[in-house]
């Protein structure tokens, strides 16, 4: 006891390190250390770093192809870290169940064999440790890239180019496209930004293309059930701005339709993972077609590969990214949103409680419900990781920077 309550004091020190903190802060709450998992993330991070950077030298390739020289890009994207969970999971299996390491330096690529009924029944055999290692590096391949590819969509959607980082080596290059076609220059225009960051996402979804094709459709169609789902919510997005235009004048109804259309909406297709307890968290319909479909989804993928994937670990995963979405990006967005007329759980607060700091003390309620539930389904999935990271997200945060601070 008396270890978790310093441990506890330590993790609330701004001045350590945030994975630091995050370590002690989950042992303070949940007693769990395992030192293994720290030299897991290290692990982790090398492992999924080298598959983005296949997807880099794809993309630099068509770039170079496609205005004429060498370059070096990059992409800035948070969101792969559920699939660098998932794969310390199976890696946390896969060594729990074998005499000897089953994780070597060569990292499988290609793709995975696919079982076609284990969303329904389950895995349909035992993989030996090797074999989940395999399957589970194959797929993370093609969730990074399914990721990724989603994020640029989205990008490239709101006309928001930061995240390319596009980087030419010096001189003038060969202006031959080599298809009879004449490259352009690149000038780092608005107009050059888009046509970089299109060329990007296309030899990325091109690529995506030919794994799919090579797999059976039920891996498609999981994958695109995720997607539509998703983007029936981003069809929605002109009503809830008008919605906020009119609540921000002043109507009643408008309030009322936030309340009722946007934090307590009632689901009307049942959401693949989420139960009865999730289901009833304030925004938990509008955040899980957001953000957290597109994870359970993600997680099929992991299932049709044969990996017996943890409901409490799904859940935690789910619940952790729609934390992770409203803390990190809308508390950060804040101002931005609100000028902009964009809903999202945090501008809705300050629309709808009685002034600001009641605002402010509901969007770290509403963080916290979802963020310790995340935590407690990690511990019950035997996925210290995951807790971890979860306590990562909530230390990374910065609530201070929203307005109605209480003194």
């Amino acid at each position: 006891m008396v270890l978790k309550t310093g441990a506890g004091v330590l993790a609330d020190r701004r001045r350590l390190p945030t994975a630091l903190r995050a370590v002690l802060g989950y042992y303070a709450d949940t007693g769990v250390f395992d030192a293994a998992s720290l030299s897991l993330k290290s692990e982790i991070d090398d492992r999924t770093e080298a598959m983005v950077d296949d997807v880099t030298d794809r993309i630099e390739d068509a770039l170079e192809d496609e205005f004429g020289r060498p370059v070096d890009f990059s992409y800035d994207t948070k969101l792969i870290l559920p699939a660098q969970l998932t794969l310390g999971y199976v890696y946390r299996k896969a060594r729990q169940q074998a005499p000897g390491d089953p994780v070597i330096d060569t990292i499988a690529d290609g793709v995975p064999k696919v079982d076609e009924t284990a969303l329904e029944q389950g895995p349909a055999q035992d993989l030996a440790p090797r074999e989940m290692v395999v399957r589970a590096e194959q797929m993370t391949r093609l969730s990074i890239e399914a990721l990724i590819d989603g994020d640029m969509r989205d990008a490239i959607n709101d006309d928001e180019f930061e995240d390319f980082e596009v980087e030419f080596e010096a001189g003038e290059g060969n202006p031959s496209k080599g298809h009879g076609e004449r490259s352009e220059p690149w000038s780092g225009s608005e107009a050059d930004r888009r046509r970089a960051a299109e060329v990007a996402q296309s030899a990325l979804q091109s690529h995506l293309d030919g794994l799919l094709a090579d797999m059976p459709p039920v891996v498609e169609s999981a994958y695109q059930w995720a997607v539509d789902y998703s983007e029936a919510h981003q069809d929605r997005d002109d009503h809830f701005r008008e919605l906020m235009t009119a609540a921000e004048n002043g109507d009643e109804d408008a309030k009322t339709a936030i309340r009722d259309e946007y934090k307590f909406a009632e689901y009307d297709e049942e959401p693949a993972t989420l139960t009865e307890t999730e289901k009833e968290l304030p925004y938990s319909k509008t955040q899980y077609a957001r953000v957290g479909v597109l994870y359970d989804g993600m997680l099929d993928l992991y299932r049709l590969a044969g990996l017996d994937i943890d409901e409490e670990f799904a859940k935690a995963i789910v619940l952790a990214i729609i934390g992770a979405q409203v803390w990190l990006d809308d508390v950060d967005d804040y101002d931005d949103d609100r000028a902009e007329g964009q809903l999202t759980p945090v501008t809705a607060e300050y629309l709808l409680a009685p002034d600001d700091e009641a605002a402010y003390r509901r969007v770290v309620d509403v963080t916290e419900q979802y963020l310790d539930l995340a935590k407690t389904y990690a511990t019950a999935a035997d996925s210290p990781l995951t807790g971890v990271a979860v306590e990562y997200i909530y230390r990374s945060g910065d609530p201070d920077v929203l307005p109605g601070k209480p003194e």
